[in-house]
C-alpha cells in the first residue's frame, strides 16, 4: 500500500508519554485530514494527490470544490466582478432556526448566498457567470438564489452577453416553501427572454445537481455539459423506485447515463473545462 511505501510522505512522528517516568518515545501517526475516500471508486486517496482540480487519481471523479476554487480554475485572473450581493434572505414561513442558519452559513463559507453571480472573462471573452456552491445549505434554491440568477440573465440580455452557469444543488429550499418553488418559473422566464434575444447560454452540471434546479434552469442551456460521474436528477432514487416499482440501473442519474439518453451533450473532465468553455463561446459569438 502507498501508505507504507511512502511513510515519510504520509506519516508523522509524535511523542508518546503514556508511561509514567519513562523517557519520551515516538510512535507513527497518520493525520486524519491527509486522506479521504473517493465517493465513486471508494478508494482511499491522499488529498494532496488530488491536485488543484481536486480530481481522483484512480477513477477521475471530480471532488466538490468551492465557488472560489471554481473561479480560479475557470476565469481570466482578476476579471471577475461580483454582482447582486447584499440581498437579504427572508424567513417567510417563520421556519424555526432558519435565520440563524443563514447567518452562520454566511460566516462559515464567506458566501453571500448559495450562488455567486457576476461578470467575468474567459480567454478574453466577456460573460455573465453564475456558480452554485453546495456548502451553502446544499446550494438549495431559495428566493435570493432565484433573484440573483434572474438578475444575472436580465443583465446579460441587456448587455448582449452569453451566460455560463455552474449548477450544484439539492433542489428547492424547503424552509421557504412555495416561495422557493416559484423561483423555477421566475428564472426560466428570464432564460427564455435571454434566448429570444439570440444569446448563448451554457450550463455545466456539477455534483450534485438535483430537484427544482434540474427541473428549471440547469437543463435549459443551449449546450449542457457535465463533469464525470455527476449525480443529476429530479426526485431521489428510492422515491422513483417506490413509485415505478422497479429496480433502477446502478448508473441511473449519473452524467454518463444521461448523456447516453440525450439529456447531456458532453462530459468534460474538470481540467479541460476552461478550454472547452472558451471554445464554445468562440463558436457562438463570444462576448465583447
Amino acid at each position: 500500500m502507498a501508505l507504507f511505501s511512502k511513510k515519510e510522505k504520509y506519516i508523522r512522528i509524535t511523542p508518546n508519554r503514556s508511561i509514567r517516568n519513562e523517557p519520551a518515545q515516538t510512535k507513527p501517526e497518520v493525520p486524519d485530514e491527509l486522506f479521504g475516500k473517493c465517493p465513486a471508486c471508494k478508494k482511499m486517496v491522499y488529498r494532496e494527490d488530488l491536485g488543484q482540480t481536486k480530481t481522483c487519481p484512480v477513477c477521475g471523479y471530480n471532488f466538490r470544490i468551492t465557488a472560489q476554487e471554481r473561479l480560479r480554475l475557470t476565469v481570466d485572473e482578476g476579471s471577475f466582478e461580483e454582482l447582486f450581493t447584499g440581498i437579504e434572505t427572508k424567513n417567510p414561513l417563520n421556519f424555526p432556526g432558519y435565520s440563524e442558519k443563514i447567518a452562520s452559513t454566511k460566516e462559515k463559507t464567506g458566501l453571500d448566498e448559495a450562488v455567486m453571480t457576476g461578470l467575468a472573462k474567459i480567454d478574453g471573452q466577456q460573460i455573465a457567470l453564475g456558480i452554485m456552491d453546495s456548502r451553502f445549505i446544499m446550494a438549495s434554491m431559495g428566493t435570493v438564489v432565484g433573484e440573483k440568477v434572474t438578475r444575472l440573465f436580465e443583465l446579460a440580455t441587456e448587455k448582449g452577453l452569453p451566460v455560463v452557469v455552474f449548477t450544484a444543488s439539492g433542489g428547492a429550499r424547503m424552509q421557504e416553501g412555495i416561495m422557493s418553488l416559484m423561483q423555477m418559473a421566475k428564472v426560466s422566464a428570464a432564460v427564455k427572454r435571454h434566448s429570444n434575444a439570440g444569446l448563448f447560454y451554457l450550463t455545466i452540471l456539477t455534483d450534485p445537481t438535483t430537484g427544482g434546479v434540474t427541473a428549471s434552469f440547469a437543463m435549459e442551456g443551449d449546450v449542457i455539459i457535465a463533469e464525470p460521474q455527476t449525480l443529476i436528477g429530479f426526485a431521489g432514487r428510492r422515491v422513483i423506485e417506490n413509485t415505478v416499482r422497479e429496480t433502477l440501473p446502478d448508473d441511473f442519474q449519473k452524467a454518463e447515463f444521461l448523456q447516453e439518453h440525450g439529456f447531456v451533450d458532453a462530459i468534460v473532465a474538470r481540467q479541460d473545462l476552461r478550454a472547452t468553455i472558451a471554445r464554445l463561446l468562440h463558436f457562438h459569438g463570444g462576448g465583447q
